[in-house]
């Protein structure tokens, strides 16, 4: 097998871990298009999903090993025969393929949630391996709450999985309880102490319950991991999960102390994270770590004055090294089709004919509304229209809105369906409730609105602005998305867009 201390491995998890997050739901397509960009960006394995979940989790799994190449692809497992052999199943189509299993290790989790005897556990970790070997030569295992378990005990499962055939272990901080401190020294313990360390791969995988997922599986590097599990913008159950750009640009940026790279194509980070925030809905907040609106932004006269002079005085990282530009090209209504298109694919994106053609017309409407079309412009539309693969349902052709501080806020909508228009007035408590009023009364859907974002894509009051919806109807939770130099019109969209979800 590979030499363990060449590189560190990135293991994304955004589609399955990442996914569980409330309100990050993702469409079959959606999640294929992250997986695309995962694979440009070299990660090493994608976990695709947990398929023994749903139909639907496991036809996009299914998917994604099909039509996903370049990356090993995952599909997550408990420690039964039905999830491994319908995992098994879902992977089928992929040239690389992994099953990863789990089963709880800590006391509380065998006492309380499995009811099972240490023995018991033992045993039912090395059968769950053994299990997923019948079907591929790549099984990963994870101790759930590893960071919980007794540490004797988890040597024994390690050594356990390992002469099953395990290639990849895993131990996970399943509730972000342990420190930077306690878990490095826990992976020395294990990499030191576990007859046949020397053959697998050992894994971190931690959550930001108590904001040190990044430190944590950084110690964890520090002593034998050599592969992280993480997702982009570190979004996850709870407060998130390890972030994939926090480690990658940490090993990168510090690798005089670490010594260690990955393997990652840094200058995609930033078009990742504005991919998962776009179909999500996350909103990443502007002092987040290396993808966030402000990190390399500089305000202060002291730091402005001393980046002039040398950008290493306040950078410890260039913008370029994730895919941003430090200088900002401002493209305009006199801007060409020549300027647009090198500036779309230096920015990440590699378009059709059809669909440089499309963006470019929705970059000319922006262009004679605002003075100024920045790069996060460019993104936003661009990959609003990159999402639309399926002719909507429901299309906005016009809407008016009339509102006061002394008048009754009133909305006029019109959509087509199809190739039918229809037309409606409503009143609202303020003119978004009046617009969604109104194409609840075309559409005849009355959905639970379960939350509005509205932000700016750029500065000023011109500035691009990204409207995201979520709502629930019928048992199902989507999430809508729009964007307009209008913000009614961009909250119009984003409900639009989610009742087409639905």
């Amino acid at each position: 097998m590979e030499n363990k201390e060449d590189f560190v491995r990135i293991f994304d998890t955004t589609l399955r871990d990442g996914e569980q997050c409330p309100g990050a739901a993702m469409s079959e397509d959606e999640k294929l298009d992250v997986a695309h960009h995962l694979s440009r960006m070299n990660v090493d394995t994608i976990e695709a999903g947990f398929p023994v979940s749903s139909q639907v989790q496991f036809k996009a799994v299914e998917r994604i090993a099909r039509e996903v190449e370049g990356p090993r692809i995952a599909a997550l497992a408990r420690a039964v025969r039905l999830d491994i052999e319908t995992a098994a199943n879902s992977l089928k189509p992929a040239s690389k393929k992994r099953i990863h299993t789990f089963l709880a290790t800590s006391p509380i989790h065998m006492k309380f949630k499995l009811g099972k005897s240490p023995s018991e556990v033992l045993k039912l970790a090395r059968e769950a391996v053994l299990m997923a070997r019948e079907y591929v030569e790549d099984v990963e295992f994870s101790p759930e709450d590893g960071t919980r378990s007794e540490w004797e005990f988890l040597r024994e499962v390690c050594e356990a999985v390992i002469e099953a055939g395990v290639g990849t272990i895993n131990i996970p901080d399943t509730v972000g309880y342990t420190t930077p401190e306690k878990y490095g020294e826990l992976f020395h313990f294990l990499t030191t102490n576990v007859r046949g360390a020397e053959k697998i791969i050992f894994s971190a995988h931690c959550h930001n319950d108590l904001g040190l997922a990044t430190a944590n599986s950084l110690s964890a590097i520090k002593n034998g991991a050599r592969q992280v599990e993480c997702t982009v913008n570190g979004i996850g159950e709870r407060a998130g999960n390890t972030a994939m750009e926090e480690v990658v640009m940490a090993l990168r940026t510090r690798k005089d102390f670490y010594g260690i790279s990955t393997r990652i194509n840094t200058q995609l980070i930033s078009r990742a994270s504005y991919l998962v925030k776009t179909i999500t809905g996350m909103v990443v907040q502007p002092n987040k770590a290396i993808v966030g609106a402000n990190a390399f932004a500089h305000e202060s006269g002291i730091h402005q004055d001393g980046v002039i002079k040398n950008r290493e005085t306040y950078e410890i990282m260039t913008p370029e090294s994730i895919g941003l530009e430090s200088n900002r090209m401002v493209l305009g209504r006199h801007s060409g089709r020549a300027g647009f298109k090198d500036r779309i694919i230096r920015l990440g994106f590699q378009p059709s004919g059809d669909e440089l053609a499309s963006a470019y017309n929705r970059f000319m409407e922006i262009a004679d509304k605002k003075k100024e079309v920045f790069d996060e412009d460019l993104i936003a539309l661009f990959t609003d229209q990159s999402m639309k693969k399926v002719q909507p349902k429901y299309r906005l052709e016009y809407y008016h809105v009339s509102s006061g501080s002394n008048t009754v806020p009133t909305a006029t909508i019109k959509i087509s369906i199809d190739s039918s228009v229809f037309e409606e007035t409503s009143t609202g408590d303020g003119p978004v409730d009046a617009v969604f009023k109104a194409i609840q009364k075309i559409t005849k859907i009355v959905p639970l609105l379960e939350r509005l974002l509205i932000s700016p894509v750029t500065k000023g009051t011109d500035a691009l602005a990204e409207a995201s919806v979520s709502i629930s109807y019928e048992a199902k939770t989507v999430v809508g998305k729009g964007s307009s130099t209008d913000i009614i019109e961009a909250t119009a969209l984003s409900y639009i867009d989610a009742l087409n979800r639905l």
